[in-house]
């Protein structure tokens, strides 16, 4: 589970991830990309999006699953994952110098940024809903067996012959009852939400995915674009 710490950075990184956009209205320079510093921006981008692959090909892979993680557990690795394809973004927005000057930049620079966005809910809410989601249906668990318990004694108890005192003691359990009946039904409204926000990021990983492939194989368009075209700073 995603602690406080964790959860905040990975806000802020996010929100100025993604304040970056605007800079496009503000500022442009239409020949960064191709100067030595946007060069250098870029090709740290495509480097940095080249390692991303190595989480998802570890993960379902075993042979390579069992090499790789003798080095570095895969936590680690998924946590490199992250912020990697974060540093990835700045560099690839960066690079751009703030300008467009094509479909496929807008293209590459769209579904990067949705591979971003949807990876982070992978990375830290899925979990973080997966979780509250278990702890939910372990309390509700509970509830029901003392639910269960309340009642087998109130029916026990009626089947007795009962004095005033009896009737009193009675009339005192159905009071934890009805708690036990209204806290069931908000849990089982609660789990109810929680496993549509579930199923909702879980759609949101296909895209997550579906995005990355869109993304590399753009880039390797712009790739072989620029090395087609040349470098315009050794020009």
């Amino acid at each position: 589970m995603m602690d406080a710490r964790a959860r905040l950075i990975a806000d802020v990184v996010l929100a100025a991830l993604l304040l970056l956009v605007p800079a496009f209205l503000l500022h442009s320079d239409s020949r960064f990309a191709g100067s030595l510093a946007g060069f250098a921006l870029g090709a740290g981008a495509a480097v940095l999006m080249l390692l991303l692959l190595v989480y998802p090909l570890t993960k379902h892979s075993a042979g390579l699953k069992a090499l790789v993680t003798r080095c570095v557990s895969m936590p680690t690795l998924l946590s490199f994952h992250a912020y990697a394809g974060i540093v990835a973004a700045f560099f690839a927005l960066l690079h751009t110098g703030h300008k467009f000057q094509s479909p496929l930049g807008i293209a590459l620079v769209t579904s990067m940024l949705i591979v971003v966005v949807t990876g982070f809910v992978g990375r830290y809410y899925l979990p973080q809903t997966a979780s509250e989601l278990r702890q939910q249906q372990s309390h509700l668990t509970t509830l029901r067996s003392a639910y269960e318990h309340t009642a087998a004694a109130m029916s026990s108890a009626d089947r007795e012959e009962r004095d005033g005192s009896g009737m009193r003691a009675l009339a005192f359990q159905k009071v934890p009852l009805l708690q036990l009946v209204d806290g069931i039904s908000d849990l089982e409204a609660a789990i109810g939400s929680s496993e549509a926000v579930k199923t909702i990021f879980m759609q949101w990983i296909g895209l997550h995915v579906l995005a990355a492939i869109v993304m590399y194989a753009l880039l390797a368009v712009h790739v072989a674009a620029e090395i087609y075209y040349g470098l315009r700073w050794l020009a």
